[in-house]
């Protein structure tokens, strides 16, 4: 497997990463965009999520990468500007993997590409909203450890963040992701 940064000509690849890892969550609850929108008729919002990302002044180019299997992309992770209070800080989201490759190792080779290419550009630290059994043991914990509160209190929970070599604890406040994570 090889973990590189995405490229113009992976987009159709990319969405069908997501597709494939997102979609069978919403055809389950029968509802993919809180309209009654069924998952079968419909994308996933991380599909659109990633389209809307790649036009924000959020998007990182090199913080967007692909694993490739066999000339075929099987997984794809994106970091996307964020801040804490007046401070960049990363996003790491959405992350997803095809469905026949999931439990492989791909999101974890994913995750340690994203967390050192973020901390060799000196990036501080990285928040997301995510799984509580996947993401601590990539160093992540509770935001709250850290003073780092989301600007949505429904996400306190499950929103987690990571330091990296460049974090100062100073850095504390509210959390804010780039704009198209608040139009899903």
């Amino acid at each position: 497997m090889l973990i590189r940064r995405e490229r113009a000509d992976d987009a159709a690849a990319i969405a069908a990463v997501h597709r494939s890892a997102f979609g069978p969550r919403y055809a389950t609850t029968g509802d993919c965009d809180g309209a009654g929108v069924s998952g079968d008729s419909a994308d996933p919002p991380e599909v659109d999520l990633v389209a809307q990302l790649r036009s924000d002044e959020g998007w990182i180019p090199t913080l967007s990468l692909v694993a490739i299997e066999h000339d075929s992309v099987v997984g794809h992770l994106c970091l996307t500007r964020a801040a804490v209070g007046p401070f960049p800080v990363l996003a790491l989201g959405p992350i997803g993997v095809l469905a026949d490759h999931q439990g492989s190792g791909v999101g974890s080779a994913l995750m340690h590409a994203a967390l050192g290419a973020a901390d060799a550009l000196d990036e501080p630290l990285i928040g997301l909203l995510g799984s509580l059994e996947f993401y601590p043991r990539f160093g992540f914990v509770p935001a709250a450890r850290l003073g780092i509160t989301p600007d949505d209190p429904a996400w306190i929970s499950h929103f987690q963040v990571r330091s990296l070599s460049a974090y100062d604890s100073q850095l504390v406040g509210e959390f804010h992701y780039a704009e198209p994570f608040y139009h899903l």
